[in-house]
């Protein structure tokens, strides 16, 4: 997740018009690379440390907020509206890594939220405080939005997860309950014929042989 936020930071500052905003985006941009490879260095230290194989370590667990679940397409955003919604998003991800920091017993693991921490409260600083100078007047409504559109995308992250939920109880039900049903309707429509061959009832019209229908 942090390298993914790194990446669409790095394509805002390309995009930008605004020289202070280019500056700030590059700075945060690194800022989240430097978190992943923390992550990741820590994730190998621990799996070294409980005799586990080398390789990658998934840290999205972490931070499942940060970026809001959501798919960001920088090149849809203007300027305020990723400001708010970067906001919203570091804002979500310090108040975590503040409950991480305080819950986890280890003192090296500890360390990085804790380093991760001092950067999210920036991040979450430095958006409200560029979002108002750029939007004086707007801010508060920028700020709104953002929020209405990550209520909307997680409702709908929850209505797919129940409608799969429900497809699957629907398809259970026709399995166990509905196929028996058609399963027992053949077996005592099988009982009922005669055993052997059977030959066909013929019924044969008066007529029948004096016209061609």
């Amino acid at each position: 997740m942090e390298a993914d936020g790194g990446r669409d930071l790095s394509r805002a500052a390309e995009l930008t018009a605004d020289p202070l905003l280019r500056r700030l985006f590059l700075r945060h941009a690194i800022d989240e690379s430097h978190h992943a490879e923390l992550f990741r260095a820590r994730g190998r230290t621990m799996r070294a440390a409980l005799g586990g194989e080398g390789g990658s370590f998934e840290a999205r667990w972490i931070t499942p907020g940060e970026r809001g679940g959501d798919d960001l397409r920088v090149e849809d955003e203007g300027d305020a509206s990723l400001l708010a919604f970067l906001h919203l998003s570091e804002k979500l991800a310090a108040a975590r890594f503040a409950v991480y920091r305080e819950v986890v017993r280890d003192e090296e693991t500890r360390e990085v939220f804790r380093r991760i921490l001092r950067d999210e409260v920036f991040h979450m600083r430095y958006t409200r405080t560029q979002l108002e100078r750029i939007a004086p007047a707007r801010h508060r409504r920028h700020l709104w939005i953002a929020r209405g559109s990550r209520l909307w995308k997680g409702y709908l992250r929850v209505a797919t997860a129940v409608a799969g939920w429900l497809g699957t109880l629907v398809l259970l039900a026709q399995y166990f309950l509905v196929l028996p049903l058609f399963a027992l309707a053949a077996k005592r429509a099988a009982r009922r014929e005669r055993p052997g061959w059977n030959e066909p009832e013929r019924r044969e019209q008066p007529g029948a042989l004096e016209r061609q229908y």
